[in-house]
Protein backbone atom coordinates (compact mmCIF):
# COMPACT_ATOMS: atom_id res chain seq x y z
CA UNK A 1 0.00 0.00 0.00
CA UNK A 2 1.40 3.62 -1.51
CA UNK A 3 2.51 5.98 1.58
CA UNK A 4 -0.32 8.72 -0.36
CA UNK A 5 -3.22 5.83 0.46
CA UNK A 6 -1.90 4.80 3.89
CA UNK A 7 -2.14 9.33 4.29
CA UNK A 8 -5.79 9.33 2.95
CA UNK A 9 -6.64 6.30 5.80
CA UNK A 10 -5.36 8.93 8.75
CA UNK A 11 -7.45 10.99 7.09
CA UNK A 12 -10.61 9.66 7.02
CA UNK A 13 -10.29 7.73 10.99
CA UNK A 14 -13.38 8.56 12.50
CA UNK A 15 -13.47 5.74 15.37
CA UNK A 16 -10.96 3.46 17.41
CA UNK A 17 -9.87 0.48 14.87
CA UNK A 18 -7.13 -2.03 13.89
CA UNK A 19 -5.53 -2.52 10.42
CA UNK A 20 -3.10 -4.18 9.02
CA UNK A 21 -1.27 -3.11 6.25
CA UNK A 22 0.93 -5.43 4.02
CA UNK A 23 2.61 -7.65 6.87
CA UNK A 24 3.07 -4.89 8.84
CA UNK A 25 2.83 -4.01 12.63
CA UNK A 26 -0.54 -3.62 13.76
CA UNK A 27 -2.11 -0.06 13.15
CA UNK A 28 -4.92 0.93 15.72
CA UNK A 29 -6.65 4.07 15.10
CA UNK A 30 -7.84 6.58 17.88
CA UNK A 31 -10.28 9.62 17.37
CA UNK A 32 -10.30 11.64 20.41
CA UNK A 33 -12.10 15.55 21.18
CA UNK A 34 -10.63 17.36 24.11
CA UNK A 35 -13.29 19.20 25.64
CA UNK A 36 -14.28 21.39 29.23
CA UNK A 37 -17.01 19.32 31.38
CA UNK A 38 -18.38 19.85 34.76
CA UNK A 39 -16.92 17.06 37.07
CA UNK A 40 -17.22 16.25 40.85
CA UNK A 41 -14.28 14.22 41.88
CA UNK A 42 -14.51 15.77 45.56
CA UNK A 43 -18.07 16.48 45.49
CA UNK A 44 -17.33 19.73 44.51
CA UNK A 45 -18.18 20.85 40.88
CA UNK A 46 -15.29 21.95 38.83
CA UNK A 47 -14.45 22.42 35.36
CA UNK A 48 -12.50 19.30 34.06
CA UNK A 49 -10.77 18.43 30.89
CA UNK A 50 -12.21 14.95 29.17
CA UNK A 51 -11.80 13.63 26.26
CA UNK A 52 -14.57 12.03 24.38
CA UNK A 53 -16.49 12.86 27.12
CA UNK A 54 -14.41 10.59 29.77
CA UNK A 55 -12.61 11.18 32.82
CA UNK A 56 -9.94 9.82 33.21
CA UNK A 57 -9.63 9.28 29.35
CA UNK A 58 -10.04 6.58 27.07
CA UNK A 59 -7.73 3.38 27.82
CA UNK A 60 -5.05 2.88 24.92
CA UNK A 61 -5.09 -0.89 24.41
CA UNK A 62 -1.80 -2.09 22.14
CA UNK A 63 0.41 -4.93 22.03
CA UNK A 64 4.71 -4.79 21.49
CA UNK A 65 6.11 -2.72 17.83
CA UNK A 66 1.72 -2.02 17.79
CA UNK A 67 1.66 1.55 15.41
CA UNK A 68 -0.74 4.34 17.32
CA UNK A 69 -2.40 6.72 15.29
CA UNK A 70 -4.23 9.35 17.51
CA UNK A 71 -6.24 12.00 16.19
CA UNK A 72 -6.33 15.03 18.83
CA UNK A 73 -9.12 17.34 18.31
CA UNK A 74 -8.60 20.39 20.54
CA UNK A 75 -12.13 22.01 21.52
CA UNK A 76 -10.97 23.99 24.42
CA UNK A 77 -10.31 27.68 24.23
CA UNK A 78 -6.44 27.14 24.65
CA UNK A 79 -3.34 25.63 23.13
CA UNK A 80 -2.97 21.53 24.05
CA UNK A 81 -0.89 18.93 24.04
CA UNK A 82 -0.98 14.81 25.17
CA UNK A 83 2.20 13.36 26.09
CA UNK A 84 2.96 9.95 26.39
CA UNK A 85 4.29 9.13 29.99
CA UNK A 86 7.13 5.77 29.60
CA UNK A 87 6.41 5.53 25.65
CA UNK A 88 10.16 5.70 24.17
CA UNK A 89 9.02 7.18 20.94
CA UNK A 90 12.27 5.48 19.34
CA UNK A 91 13.94 7.73 16.75
CA UNK A 92 10.66 9.88 17.19
CA UNK A 93 11.15 12.55 19.48
CA UNK A 94 8.74 14.62 17.60
CA UNK A 95 5.76 12.76 18.58
CA UNK A 96 6.95 13.12 22.49
CA UNK A 97 4.11 16.24 23.20
CA UNK A 98 5.74 18.63 25.28
CA UNK A 99 6.08 21.84 24.68
CA UNK A 100 10.25 21.24 23.63
CA UNK A 101 9.18 19.05 20.94
CA UNK A 102 5.54 20.06 19.22
CA UNK A 103 4.27 23.26 18.89
CA UNK A 104 0.54 23.00 20.73
CA UNK A 105 -2.51 22.22 19.33
CA UNK A 106 -4.64 25.59 18.42
CA UNK A 107 -7.87 25.65 19.81
CA UNK A 108 -10.33 24.33 17.27
CA UNK A 109 -7.36 22.56 15.50
CA UNK A 110 -6.82 19.20 15.63
CA UNK A 111 -3.27 17.35 15.09
CA UNK A 112 -2.21 13.52 14.48
CA UNK A 113 -0.15 11.51 16.91
CA UNK A 114 1.55 8.71 14.67
CA UNK A 115 3.68 6.77 17.10
CA UNK A 116 4.90 3.19 18.18
CA UNK A 117 5.02 1.19 20.97
CA UNK A 118 8.92 -0.40 19.75
CA UNK A 119 10.09 -2.90 21.63
CA UNK A 120 8.43 -2.06 24.87
CA UNK A 121 5.78 -4.04 27.20
CA UNK A 122 4.37 -2.83 30.08
CA UNK A 123 1.91 -0.65 32.46
CA UNK A 124 2.23 3.31 31.14
CA UNK A 125 0.00 6.47 30.83
CA UNK A 126 -1.01 9.92 29.11
CA UNK A 127 -1.29 13.22 29.97
CA UNK A 128 -1.81 17.13 29.20
CA UNK A 129 1.64 18.59 29.46
CA UNK A 130 0.90 21.77 29.15
CA UNK A 131 1.24 24.46 31.82
CA UNK A 132 -0.96 23.10 34.55
CA UNK A 133 -3.75 21.33 32.53
CA UNK A 134 -2.85 17.79 34.49
CA UNK A 135 -4.69 19.65 37.38
CA UNK A 136 -7.92 19.09 35.25
CA UNK A 137 -7.63 15.77 34.06
CA UNK A 138 -7.06 14.99 30.17
CA UNK A 139 -5.06 11.58 31.60
CA UNK A 140 -5.55 8.02 30.92
CA UNK A 141 -3.74 4.88 31.05
CA UNK A 142 -1.50 2.70 28.25
CA UNK A 143 -1.39 -0.59 28.02
CA UNK A 144 1.48 -2.54 26.10
CA UNK A 145 0.76 -6.64 25.92
CA UNK A 146 3.48 -8.73 24.86
CA UNK A 147 3.82 -10.06 20.89
CA UNK A 148 1.71 -13.80 20.62
CA UNK A 149 4.27 -16.70 21.21
CA UNK A 150 6.43 -14.54 23.75
CA UNK A 151 5.81 -16.34 26.57
CA UNK A 152 5.14 -14.26 29.75
CA UNK A 153 6.36 -15.09 33.23
CA UNK A 154 3.30 -15.95 34.86
CA UNK A 155 -0.21 -17.22 33.56
CA UNK A 156 -2.57 -15.40 31.89
CA UNK A 157 -4.85 -13.24 35.03
CA UNK A 158 -8.36 -13.80 34.86
CA UNK A 159 -8.81 -9.92 34.41
CA UNK A 160 -6.54 -6.65 34.11
CA UNK A 161 -7.22 -3.53 35.44
CA UNK A 162 -6.16 -0.25 35.44
CA UNK A 163 -5.73 2.56 38.24
CA UNK A 164 -4.88 5.97 37.94
CA UNK A 165 -4.41 7.48 41.07
CA UNK A 166 -2.72 10.21 43.13
CA UNK A 167 -3.90 13.43 44.74
CA UNK A 168 -6.24 16.28 43.45
CA UNK A 169 -7.09 19.85 44.07
CA UNK A 170 -10.58 21.13 44.28
CA UNK A 171 -9.41 24.27 42.98
CA UNK A 172 -9.40 25.37 39.05
CA UNK A 173 -6.22 24.38 36.80
CA UNK A 174 -6.28 28.08 35.92
CA UNK A 175 -6.06 29.49 39.40
CA UNK A 176 -3.32 26.93 40.54
CA UNK A 177 -1.41 28.10 38.11
CA UNK A 178 -2.13 31.64 38.90
CA UNK A 179 -0.33 30.89 42.39
CA UNK A 180 2.59 29.36 40.82
CA UNK A 181 2.84 32.25 38.65
CA UNK A 182 2.38 35.07 40.93
CA UNK A 183 5.64 32.99 43.17
CA UNK A 184 3.48 31.35 46.06
CA UNK A 185 3.29 27.48 46.70
CA UNK A 186 0.26 25.56 45.73
CA UNK A 187 -1.67 24.36 49.05
CA UNK A 188 -1.87 21.04 50.39
CA UNK A 189 -3.69 18.80 48.53
CA UNK A 190 -7.79 18.56 48.66
CA UNK A 191 -7.57 14.54 48.83
CA UNK A 192 -6.67 11.67 46.43
CA UNK A 193 -8.43 10.61 43.82
CA UNK A 194 -9.33 6.76 42.13
CA UNK A 195 -10.12 6.65 38.68
CA UNK A 196 -11.39 10.15 38.82
CA UNK A 197 -13.46 9.36 42.32
CA UNK A 198 -13.34 9.40 45.99
CA UNK A 199 -13.85 7.11 48.79
CA UNK A 200 -15.37 4.02 47.62
CA UNK A 201 -16.09 5.35 44.06
CA UNK A 202 -14.97 2.66 42.04
CA UNK A 203 -15.51 -1.27 42.53
CA UNK A 204 -13.40 -4.22 41.15
CA UNK A 205 -14.99 -7.12 40.80
CA UNK A 206 -12.96 -10.69 41.17
CA UNK A 207 -14.35 -14.32 41.07
CA UNK A 208 -13.07 -16.11 44.60
CA UNK A 209 -9.74 -18.30 43.57
CA UNK A 210 -9.01 -16.56 40.51
CA UNK A 211 -5.92 -13.92 40.28
CA UNK A 212 -5.72 -10.43 38.41
CA UNK A 213 -3.55 -7.80 37.38
CA UNK A 214 -3.98 -4.98 38.55
CA UNK A 215 -1.83 -1.64 36.78
CA UNK A 216 -1.13 1.48 38.90
CA UNK A 217 -0.17 4.63 38.33
CA UNK A 218 0.96 7.61 40.24
CA UNK A 219 -0.77 10.17 37.99
CA UNK A 220 -1.03 13.05 40.91
CA UNK A 221 0.49 16.71 40.72
CA UNK A 222 3.15 16.20 44.35
CA UNK A 223 2.87 13.39 46.65
CA UNK A 224 4.00 10.22 46.88
CA UNK A 225 1.28 7.15 47.72
CA UNK A 226 1.19 3.67 49.52
CA UNK A 227 -1.35 1.13 47.72
CA UNK A 228 -2.60 -1.69 49.49
CA UNK A 229 -4.94 -3.94 49.12
CA UNK A 230 -7.44 -5.28 53.04
CA UNK A 231 -6.41 -8.60 53.71
CA UNK A 232 -4.49 -9.22 50.54
CA UNK A 233 -0.99 -9.34 49.18
CA UNK A 234 0.46 -7.95 45.87
CA UNK A 235 2.67 -10.23 43.52
CA UNK A 236 4.78 -7.09 41.94
CA UNK A 237 5.40 -8.66 38.43
CA UNK A 238 6.20 -5.54 36.26
CA UNK A 239 7.39 -1.98 36.77
CA UNK A 240 7.56 0.09 33.58
CA UNK A 241 8.46 -2.54 31.25
CA UNK A 242 10.69 -4.19 33.05
CA UNK A 243 9.25 -8.02 34.71
CA UNK A 244 10.38 -8.32 38.21
CA UNK A 245 11.30 -10.91 40.59
CA UNK A 246 7.66 -11.85 41.52
CA UNK A 247 8.14 -10.66 45.58
CA UNK A 248 4.56 -10.34 47.53
CA UNK A 249 4.13 -6.80 49.41
CA UNK A 250 1.25 -5.92 51.34
CA UNK A 251 1.80 -2.58 50.13
CA UNK A 252 3.47 -0.48 47.56
CA UNK A 253 5.60 3.15 47.39
CA UNK A 254 4.42 4.36 44.17
CA UNK A 255 5.84 7.73 43.36
CA UNK A 256 4.85 10.50 41.27
CA UNK A 257 4.97 9.05 37.41
CA UNK A 258 5.34 5.98 38.37
CA UNK A 259 3.85 2.79 37.29
CA UNK A 260 3.47 -0.75 38.71
CA UNK A 261 1.82 -4.00 38.14
CA UNK A 262 1.24 -6.46 40.74
CA UNK A 263 -1.21 -10.02 40.57
CA UNK A 264 -3.64 -10.43 43.26
CA UNK A 265 -5.41 -14.04 44.10
CA UNK A 266 -9.12 -13.57 45.34
CA UNK A 267 -7.97 -16.27 48.25
CA UNK A 268 -10.28 -14.63 51.03
CA UNK A 269 -13.86 -15.34 52.27
CA UNK A 270 -16.73 -14.25 50.11
CA UNK A 271 -16.75 -10.13 51.30
CA UNK A 272 -15.86 -6.95 50.03
CA UNK A 273 -13.08 -5.73 50.91
CA UNK A 274 -10.71 -2.28 50.90
CA UNK A 275 -8.47 -0.89 48.38
CA UNK A 276 -6.19 2.09 50.25
CA UNK A 277 -4.57 4.68 48.81
CA UNK A 278 -3.03 7.63 51.10
CA UNK A 279 -0.24 9.55 51.02
CA UNK A 280 3.82 9.38 51.89
CA UNK A 281 5.98 11.85 53.68
CA UNK A 282 2.99 14.40 54.75
CA UNK A 283 1.53 15.80 57.02
CA UNK A 284 -1.90 15.63 57.30
CA UNK A 285 -2.14 12.19 55.83
CA UNK A 286 -4.40 11.80 52.85
CA UNK A 287 -6.51 8.82 52.47
CA UNK A 288 -8.99 7.86 49.76
CA UNK A 289 -10.63 4.15 49.26
CA UNK A 290 -12.20 1.92 46.41
CA UNK A 291 -13.65 -1.40 46.67
CA UNK A 292 -12.70 -5.14 46.05
CA UNK A 293 -15.95 -6.56 45.56
CA UNK A 294 -15.95 -10.73 45.56
CA UNK A 295 -18.86 -11.89 43.09
CA UNK A 296 -20.01 -14.12 45.95
CA UNK A 297 -19.90 -11.46 48.26
CA UNK A 298 -21.56 -12.14 51.58
CA UNK A 299 -21.23 -9.02 53.14
CA UNK A 300 -19.99 -5.12 52.52
CA UNK A 301 -16.60 -3.53 53.36
CA UNK A 302 -16.82 -2.15 57.32
CA UNK A 303 -14.72 -1.12 59.91
CA UNK A 304 -11.55 0.74 59.51
CA UNK A 305 -9.53 0.93 56.28
CA UNK A 306 -6.15 -0.32 56.40
CA UNK A 307 -3.26 1.22 57.76
CA UNK A 308 -0.21 1.63 55.90
CA UNK A 309 3.18 3.67 56.00
CA UNK A 310 3.57 7.15 56.70
CA UNK A 311 6.71 8.83 57.22
CA UNK A 312 9.36 6.46 57.18
CA UNK A 313 11.67 6.95 54.75
CA UNK A 314 13.42 3.73 55.72
CA UNK A 315 10.68 1.53 54.84
CA UNK A 316 10.34 3.15 51.82
CA UNK A 317 14.05 2.83 50.54
CA UNK A 318 14.40 -0.76 51.63
CA UNK A 319 11.41 -1.69 49.26
CA UNK A 320 13.10 -0.01 46.64
CA UNK A 321 15.83 -1.68 46.85
CA UNK A 322 13.83 -5.44 47.29
CA UNK A 323 12.83 -4.81 43.35
CA UNK A 324 14.97 -6.60 40.62
CA UNK A 325 14.72 -7.31 37.37
CA UNK A 326 13.73 -10.75 36.40
CA UNK A 327 16.39 -12.37 33.95
CA UNK A 328 14.82 -15.17 33.11
CA UNK A 329 12.20 -13.60 31.65
CA UNK A 330 11.43 -13.17 27.76
CA UNK A 331 10.41 -10.05 25.87
CA UNK A 332 11.84 -6.99 24.51
CA UNK A 333 14.60 -5.24 26.87
CA UNK A 334 17.62 -2.59 26.96
CA UNK A 335 20.41 -3.62 24.92
CA UNK A 336 22.94 -1.13 25.42
CA UNK A 337 25.90 -1.88 22.65
CA UNK A 338 24.82 -5.33 22.50
CA UNK A 339 24.73 -6.86 25.77
CA UNK A 340 22.33 -7.18 28.49
CA UNK A 341 24.85 -7.20 31.11
CA UNK A 342 24.45 -3.27 31.76
CA UNK A 343 26.77 -3.55 34.56
CA UNK A 344 29.64 -4.41 32.55
CA UNK A 345 29.81 -1.70 30.08
CA UNK A 346 31.88 1.47 31.06
CA UNK A 347 30.68 4.51 31.37
CA UNK A 348 31.15 7.64 29.18
CA UNK A 349 30.63 10.04 31.01
CA UNK A 350 29.22 11.14 34.80
CA UNK A 351 26.31 14.06 34.70
CA UNK A 352 25.22 14.83 38.71
CA UNK A 353 22.37 16.52 38.97
CA UNK A 354 21.11 18.39 41.87
CA UNK A 355 18.10 20.03 42.79
CA UNK A 356 17.08 23.94 44.45
CA UNK A 357 14.52 25.57 45.47
CA UNK A 358 15.61 29.38 44.90
CA UNK A 359 13.78 32.34 44.81
CA UNK A 360 14.49 34.51 42.02
CA UNK A 361 13.61 37.83 40.93
CA UNK A 362 11.42 37.59 44.32
CA UNK A 363 9.49 34.49 43.14
CA UNK A 364 9.60 30.71 43.74
CA UNK A 365 11.13 28.44 41.54
CA UNK A 366 13.16 25.73 41.29
CA UNK A 367 16.10 24.67 39.56
CA UNK A 368 18.56 22.18 38.22
CA UNK A 369 22.20 22.52 38.91
CA UNK A 370 21.14 26.10 39.48
CA UNK A 371 19.59 26.67 36.20
CA UNK A 372 15.38 27.40 36.61
CA UNK A 373 14.01 26.16 32.91
CA UNK A 374 12.19 28.54 30.74
CA UNK A 375 10.47 28.01 28.09
CA UNK A 376 11.52 29.72 24.46
CA UNK A 377 9.45 31.03 21.99
CA UNK A 378 9.43 28.38 19.82
CA UNK A 379 9.81 24.88 20.59
CA UNK A 380 13.46 22.81 20.74
CA UNK A 381 13.46 20.34 18.50
CA UNK A 382 11.58 22.50 15.54
CA UNK A 383 14.12 25.16 15.74
CA UNK A 384 16.78 22.89 15.96
CA UNK A 385 15.54 20.77 12.69
CA UNK A 386 15.35 24.42 10.88
CA UNK A 387 18.60 25.65 12.41
CA UNK A 388 16.73 28.41 13.97
CA UNK A 389 19.96 30.27 16.21
CA UNK A 390 18.77 32.19 19.79
CA UNK A 391 16.53 29.61 20.65
CA UNK A 392 18.47 27.74 22.79
CA UNK A 393 22.30 26.55 23.44
CA UNK A 394 23.47 23.46 23.88
CA UNK A 395 25.47 23.34 26.84
CA UNK A 396 23.12 25.63 28.68
CA UNK A 397 23.15 23.54 31.92
CA UNK A 398 26.72 22.36 33.53
CA UNK A 399 27.19 18.52 34.03
CA UNK A 400 27.66 19.05 37.92
CA UNK A 401 26.11 21.26 40.79
CA UNK A 402 28.75 24.78 40.67
CA UNK A 403 27.17 26.15 44.17
CA UNK A 404 26.49 29.15 41.95
CA UNK A 405 23.66 31.70 42.55
CA UNK A 406 20.52 30.28 40.32
CA UNK A 407 19.19 31.73 37.48
CA UNK A 408 16.62 31.43 34.40
CA UNK A 409 17.58 29.86 31.10
CA UNK A 410 16.27 27.46 28.21
CA UNK A 411 18.34 25.12 29.48
CA UNK A 412 19.72 22.33 26.85
CA UNK A 413 22.45 19.44 27.76
CA UNK A 414 24.40 18.53 25.01
CA UNK A 415 25.02 14.84 24.21
CA UNK A 416 26.52 12.21 21.83
CA UNK A 417 24.69 9.40 20.17
CA UNK A 418 25.78 5.90 21.96
CA UNK A 419 27.43 7.27 24.91
CA UNK A 420 26.58 5.24 28.35
CA UNK A 421 26.42 7.66 30.41
CA UNK A 422 26.11 7.51 34.46
CA UNK A 423 23.31 10.01 35.77
CA UNK A 424 23.51 11.02 39.89
CA UNK A 425 20.32 12.57 40.97
CA UNK A 426 21.47 14.82 44.25
CA UNK A 427 18.31 15.97 46.37
CA UNK A 428 19.26 18.04 49.30
CA UNK A 429 15.92 19.28 49.53
CA UNK A 430 13.74 17.93 52.61
CA UNK A 431 10.75 16.43 50.54
CA UNK A 432 10.85 13.68 48.49
CA UNK A 433 12.05 14.21 44.24
CA UNK A 434 10.48 12.09 41.58
CA UNK A 435 12.87 12.36 38.14
CA UNK A 436 11.31 11.32 34.79
CA UNK A 437 13.40 11.17 31.19
CA UNK A 438 11.82 10.93 28.21
CA UNK A 439 12.71 8.69 25.47
CA UNK A 440 14.78 6.19 27.20
CA UNK A 441 14.58 3.57 29.72
CA UNK A 442 17.26 3.64 32.24
CA UNK A 443 19.15 0.96 35.16
CA UNK A 444 18.35 2.26 38.65
CA UNK A 445 22.24 0.73 39.87
CA UNK A 446 21.89 2.58 43.52
CA UNK A 447 20.37 4.75 45.64
CA UNK A 448 21.01 5.86 49.42
CA UNK A 449 20.73 8.37 51.95
CA UNK A 450 23.74 11.35 52.06
CA UNK A 451 25.92 12.73 49.75
CA UNK A 452 27.28 10.74 46.67
CA UNK A 453 31.31 10.14 46.11
CA UNK A 454 32.96 7.90 43.43
CA UNK A 455 32.66 6.06 46.97
CA UNK A 456 28.68 5.28 46.55
CA UNK A 457 29.49 3.22 43.14
CA UNK A 458 30.96 0.19 45.46
CA UNK A 459 27.24 0.07 46.76
CA UNK A 460 25.51 -0.04 43.04
CA UNK A 461 23.41 -3.30 41.94
CA UNK A 462 25.51 -3.85 39.09
CA UNK A 463 23.67 -7.61 38.10
CA UNK A 464 19.66 -7.06 38.66
CA UNK A 465 18.37 -4.00 38.80
CA UNK A 466 14.87 -2.88 37.06
CA UNK A 467 15.23 -1.10 34.00
CA UNK A 468 12.41 2.10 34.38
CA UNK A 469 11.69 5.92 32.91
CA UNK A 470 10.82 7.49 36.55
CA UNK A 471 12.52 7.38 39.41
CA UNK A 472 12.62 8.79 43.60
CA UNK A 473 14.94 10.02 45.15
CA UNK A 474 14.76 10.05 49.14
CA UNK A 475 15.47 13.48 50.70
CA UNK A 476 19.24 14.09 52.08
CA UNK A 477 19.75 11.28 49.13
CA UNK A 478 21.30 10.55 46.00
CA UNK A 479 20.07 7.61 43.47
CA UNK A 480 21.99 6.64 40.56
CA UNK A 481 21.72 5.25 36.81
CA UNK A 482 23.61 3.99 34.34
CA UNK A 483 21.68 4.87 30.60
CA UNK A 484 22.71 4.51 27.04
CA UNK A 485 22.18 6.70 25.15
CA UNK A 486 20.57 5.13 22.41
CA UNK A 487 17.79 7.09 21.03
CA UNK A 488 19.10 10.54 19.26
CA UNK A 489 16.43 12.88 19.70
CA UNK A 490 15.34 15.99 22.14
CA UNK A 491 14.05 14.54 25.43
CA UNK A 492 12.73 16.26 28.31
CA UNK A 493 14.43 15.08 32.05
CA UNK A 494 11.71 16.92 34.33
CA UNK A 495 10.52 16.86 37.85
CA UNK A 496 7.24 14.91 38.00
CA UNK A 497 6.33 17.15 40.66
CA UNK A 498 4.45 19.02 38.24
CA UNK A 499 4.32 22.42 40.31
CA UNK A 500 8.14 22.24 40.59
CA UNK A 501 8.35 20.93 36.41
CA UNK A 502 6.59 24.20 36.01
CA UNK A 503 8.48 26.42 37.63
CA UNK A 504 11.74 25.45 36.43
CA UNK A 505 12.78 22.15 37.64
CA UNK A 506 13.20 20.66 34.08
CA UNK A 507 16.02 21.08 31.21
CA UNK A 508 16.43 19.03 27.50
CA UNK A 509 18.67 16.39 26.77
CA UNK A 510 19.72 16.70 23.54
CA UNK A 511 20.91 13.07 22.00
CA UNK A 512 22.98 13.90 18.45
CA UNK A 513 23.74 11.63 16.09
CA UNK A 514 26.12 13.78 12.88
CA UNK A 515 25.19 11.32 10.69
CA UNK A 516 21.95 13.36 10.21
CA UNK A 517 20.57 9.66 8.65
CA UNK A 518 16.83 8.05 8.91
CA UNK A 519 18.29 5.39 10.27
CA UNK A 520 19.49 7.49 13.63
CA UNK A 521 16.16 9.67 13.73
CA UNK A 522 12.90 9.68 11.39
CA UNK A 523 12.67 13.29 9.53
CA UNK A 524 10.06 16.04 10.75
CA UNK A 525 6.35 14.62 10.45
CA UNK A 526 4.80 16.27 7.15
CA UNK A 527 1.89 16.87 9.24
CA UNK A 528 4.07 18.79 12.44
CA UNK A 529 2.59 21.91 13.53
CA UNK A 530 4.67 25.02 13.15
CA UNK A 531 4.67 28.04 15.27
CA UNK A 532 6.88 30.60 16.94
CA UNK A 533 9.89 31.59 14.34
CA UNK A 534 9.36 28.61 12.58
CA UNK A 535 5.80 29.67 11.27
CA UNK A 536 5.18 29.64 8.19
CA UNK A 537 8.12 27.03 7.05
CA UNK A 538 7.51 24.11 4.89
CA UNK A 539 8.09 20.15 6.25
CA UNK A 540 8.06 17.77 3.92
CA UNK A 541 6.44 17.57 0.51
CA UNK A 542 3.26 14.87 0.39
Amino acid sequence: MGASLLFLLLLVTTSSSLLCINGEDPYRFFTWNVTYGFIYPLGVQQQGILINGQFPGPQIQSVTNDNLIINVFNSLDEPFLLSWNGIQQRRNSWQDGVWGTNCPIPPGKNFTYVLQVKDQIGSYFYFPSLGFHKAAGGFGGITIASRPMIPVPFPPPAGDYTILTGDWFKANHTDLKAILDGGQNLPFPDGLLINGRGWNGNTFTVNQGQTYRFRISNVGLTTSINFRIEGHTMKLVEVEGSHTLQNSYDSLDIHLGQSYSVLVTADQPGRDYYIAVSTRFTTPILSTTAILHYSNSAGAVSGPTPGGPTIQIDWSLNQARSIRWNLTASGPRPNPQGSYHYGLVNTTRTIRLANSAPVINGKQRYAVNSVSFIPADTPLKVADFYQIPGVFSPGSIPDYPTGSGAYLQTSVMAANFRDYIEIVFENNEDTVESWHIDGYSFFVVGMDGGQWTQASRQSYNLRDTVARCTVQVYPKSWTALYMPLDNVGMWNVRSENWAKQYLGQQFYLRVYSPANSWRDEYPIPRNALLCGRASGRRTRPL
